[in-house]
């Protein structure tokens, strides 16, 4: 059976797909409007039709004149590619070029701020992604809170398919950290470097935390439009010595990162899932997450992970400091999590799902 993706390159979870995807027999086709950072495609049954030259940013800067070209440059795709399935990862961007082909079968996954925050700009918006879901013959949610705010647009079925976690590749290992010590407790955070994350109010609770208990690390992974603002901050609060930044890591080095972690934080103000959260809890790294969203779908109670209210530094320098000081609640958190994404989010079964889906249009 031929896939073909339109999805970013750049993203984790398209490698994750395609890769998942082509180690089954699929054979699979790419579509992308960015570019991604490291030749994770490199597979037999894994083609790249089209990648554009340099890293972009398709919601921003692609013009609806450029859709039209690019639907274009897609149908000559469809008809060379011949797939069985046209599916789009990403319910606006790609769903938009996928809709104009026409190519039935077709699927749309939405991942987050496609259907949270994309429909909320205006009434075209709204429009635009109603067309796009009217055009697909399934719909594709990475959580039932991702699935809830579809439903304020669609009428149809809604498949909840998350994106899983590979518990044979992210699971509990002795590692040897180039950059801390056995006595450090390092705190992490794995997003992009985008406001909406909070990675500042994380430095802000750290130095609090770190004025307590001095061995505190602070490891921050990812890149992002708030680098040199988060880079500043880390200097004047005197903490260039206790804070790391990694930049973006391949996605097959995540593991390595999390297990030099003694707590994983996510405060985002709003998050669809929380991909970093479940791939740390089944190395048996305990959470912080902000109460929100897919957070607290996952963090469902308090054996899982501790919760604290959006954008409150105070309760996340309270949670940070409570495990330092319990290192036996920090490994039953971290045992209770890892059985907690066995029983529901296992990457095998995630993509068993998807391929049902498949086979379902395509008997």
């Amino acid at each position: 059976m031929k896939i073909l993706l339109l999805s970013d390159t750049y993203s984790e979870h398209t490698e994750k797909w395609a890769l998942g995807l082509a180690e089954q027999g699929f054979e699979i086709g790419l579509f992308s409007f960015n570019k991604a950072s490291y030749p994770w495609y490199e597979h037999k049954n894994i083609t790249v039709f089209f990648e554009p030259d340099k890293k972009i940013n398709a919601e921003r800067n692609l013009t609806k004149l450029a859709y039209i070209k690019y639907v274009a440059v897609l149908k000559r795709i469809i008809k060379n590619f011949k797939p069985n399935v046209l599916h789009a990862h990403y319910a606006t961007s790609y769903g938009l070029v996928g809709a104009l082909t026409g190519f039935k079968p077709f699927i749309i996954s939405a991942w987050g701020t496609d259907v949270m925050k994309f429909p909320q700009k205006n009434f075209v918006a709204k429009s635009i992604l109603k067309y796009n879901f009217k055009q697909a013959d399934v719909l594709c949610a990475t959580s039932e809170t991702i699935k809830t705010y579809i439903e304020h647009i669609s009428k149809k079925e809604i498949h909840v398919v998350p994106f899983g976690v590979d518990t044979n590749h992210f699971k509990k290992q002795s590692i040897s950290s180039p950059i801390f010590e056995p006595q450090h407790f390092v705190i992490g955070s794995i997003k992009p470097l985008e406001s909406l994350y909070h990675v500042d109010l994380l430095v802000h609770s750290f130095a609090e935390v770190h004025a307590q208990f001095p061995h505190a690390r602070l490891l921050i992974i990812g890149e992002g439009s708030e680098y040199e603002n988060l880079e500043k901050l880390v200097s004047i609060l005197h903490l260039n010595e206790v804070v790391h930044f990694t930049g973006r890591i391949p996605f097959d080095k995540v593991s390595h990162y999390f297990n030099q972690l003694q707590v994983l934080v996510n405060i985002s103000q709003y998050e669809s899932f929380g991909v970093s959260v479940i791939e740390a809890m089944a190395c048996e790294v305990p959470v912080i997450v902000s109460d929100t969203g897919g957070l607290q779908e996952i963090v469902h109670h308090t054996e899982l992970g501790l919760k604290v209210p959006v954008g409150n530094k105070e309760a996340t320098t309270e949670a940070i400091c409570q495990l330092i000081q319990s290192p036996e609640r920090c490994q039953t958190l971290g045992k209770n999590g890892r059985a907690h994404v066995l029983a529901q989010y296992d990457w095998k079964i995630n993509l068993q799902q998807m391929i049902h889906i498949y086979k379902t249009l395509c008997p």
